[in-house]
């Protein structure tokens, strides 16, 4: 073999090594230290998902201010690309955070999903049938007014422990397939973390022994789960909870109906979302604040600085101190 067909042959060697090596690379391998790509919906679940991969991931939170609905949120071309370059999704569902669906279609990840509504005990089961039956009108509707609620089912589910607590292992299972010499770890984080979640439990236990059956009034239905956790009663008419979620106006039968039940004596305490209001939400704090009736708000994103669980455990402390 003369010295240019020994080159060349080196060349393609050399080449074709090059090839394999690429083809093994994972998009945990490229330039990230190996760790695996995580993208969620919101900081909450980013949060959770940093906690249960530690420094194995790298976490991306789509929406992670105080100040972006996530309802109504509208996805950039580089939430796309941080998609389509995802190990694993993690969004809530039930219509909460549907751009997570559009981007998942246009960017043609095949990341594994996890949703967290589907984890809820509340998840009906029907609602798979709703999506696949909405899913093409969502897209064709191009005006995004309104929310793609399933009838009967409250969507914020991470208000819910217990299905934080099964959204939590599932994270650890997932990471655990992708990378299975890090599996051990993964679930012993969860572990952890579900202990962490026990104490908000047995906080939400407390608030139940010394206040259960008192009522509530909540502008919106955001945290529904934790108040009726505690024991609580939510007496809010819903045609009020949902206008003001959807920013429609609420009718002056429904206010006014809300205002003689604030203004009944028998509401324990009002509370409001931190990320929405209007005349109405402002009407019915004025009538609470006339009639001694503590008002507390609470968020549909992770504030700054807090985990998952010292936000539950912040908020619950309110709950707890506005009632007594």
């Amino acid at each position: 073999m003369n010295d240019s067909r020994r080159l060349l042959t080196l060349l393609g060697l050399a080449a074709a090594s090059t090839l394999v090596l690429a083809g093994c690379a994972t998009s945990a391998d490229a330039g990230t230290g190996g760790r695996l790509q995580v993208v969620a919906s919101t900081n909450v679940y980013g949060q959770i998902a940093s906690e249960i991969g530690g420094d194995a991931v790298d976490v991306t939170s789509i929406v992670s201010s105080a100040s972006q609905d996530p309802h109504s949120f509208e996805p950039s071309a580089r939430d796309q690309l941080i998609v389509k370059k995802a190990d694993l999704i993690i969004e809530n569902g039930g219509g909460y955070d549907a751009f997570v669906d559009g981007l998942i279609d246009s960017s043609g990840t095949e990341a594994p999903v996890i949703t967290a509504a589907e984890s809820s005990p509340e998840w009906p089961a029907d609602a798979d049938d709703h999506d696949d039956a909405d899913h093409d009108e969502d897209h064709a509707d191009e005006d995004h007014e309104g929310h793609d609620h399933i009838e009967g089912f409250n969507e914020h589910v991470w208000y819910d422990v217990d299905t934080i607590r099964a959204v939590a292992h599932e994270i650890a299972d997932e990471l655990g397939e992708l990378d299975p010499d890090r599996a051990a770890d993964f679930a012993a984080n969860a572990k952890a973390f579900g202990a962490d979640l026990d104490g908000l439990d047995a906080a939400l236990a407390d608030i139940e022994s010394a206040h259960g059956g008192e009522q509530v009034f909540m502008t919106e239905p955001v945290p529904g789960y934790l108040v009726e956790d505690a024991g609580l009663v939510n007496v809010t008419p819903d045609a009020f909870s949902e206008a003001v979620e959807e920013e429609q106006d609420v009718a002056p039968a429904t206010l006014l109906e809300a205002l003689n039940l604030i203004r009944g004596g028998s509401v324990g305490v009002l509370i409001t979302n931190t990320q929405t209001g209007g005349a109405e939400t402002q009407a019915v704090v004025a009538a609470a604040d006339e009639q001694g009736v503590p008002t507390i708000a609470f968020s549909e994103t992770l504030p700054k600085g807090e985990t998952y669980v010292s936000w539950m455990q912040a908020n619950i402390e309110a709950l707890s101190a506005a009632l007594a």
